[in-house]
């Protein structure tokens, strides 16, 4: 069986995000949106809702499972049972960071994780969290950048 985890801290879950989820779905025969917790990270919104917005935007796939984890992601990987890392790629900046972690990842799990790169589509590539966060915080019109789930 072939399973994935699509880590990130999604706060909130983005149209970015979702594109990357709902291609990589006929990919793998599991793929689970892990929302990983950082106890040092102020996030937005509390976990449960993250989860509540994650589980309501993907609820028409079945073979995605949202968990959350706190810890290294290839711990959780190893956990899970999960071959593979997905990760969505909007710009050269990301490749340049996730190119360190995919390699740090690859050796410490001794070889046992590949991570599956899936560039966002163009029209999506300039949405990210942080982007739609300050929209939030400033009273901005956010709809457009996030799935139904989100407005709510």
């Amino acid at each position: 069986m072939k399973i994935a985890v699509f880590p990130g801290s999604f706060d909130p879950i983005t149209l970015g995000h979702y594109d990357i989820i709902e291609r990589a779905v006929p990919l793998f025969d599991k793929l689970i949106i892990a929302i990983g917790q950082n106890s040092k990270k102020n996030y937005m919104f509390p976990l449960e809702k993250r989860i509540e917005f994650i589980q309501k935007s993907v609820e028409h796939f079945p073979n995605v499972e949202v968990d959350y984890y706190e810890g290294l992601t290839v711990d959780y990987c190893a956990k899970k049972n999960a071959q593979y890392i997905l990760r969505g790629l909007r710009n050269p900046a990301d490749f340049e960071f996730e190119k360190a972690i995919t390699h740090t990842n690859r050796t410490i799990s001794h070889k046992k994780l590949e991570t599956v790169f899936l560039l966002t589509s163009s029209g999506k590539s300039f949405i990210s969290s942080s982007i739609v966060r300050e929209i939030i915080a400033h009273n901005g019109d956010y709809s457009l950048l996030v799935p139904e789930a989100v407005t709510l």
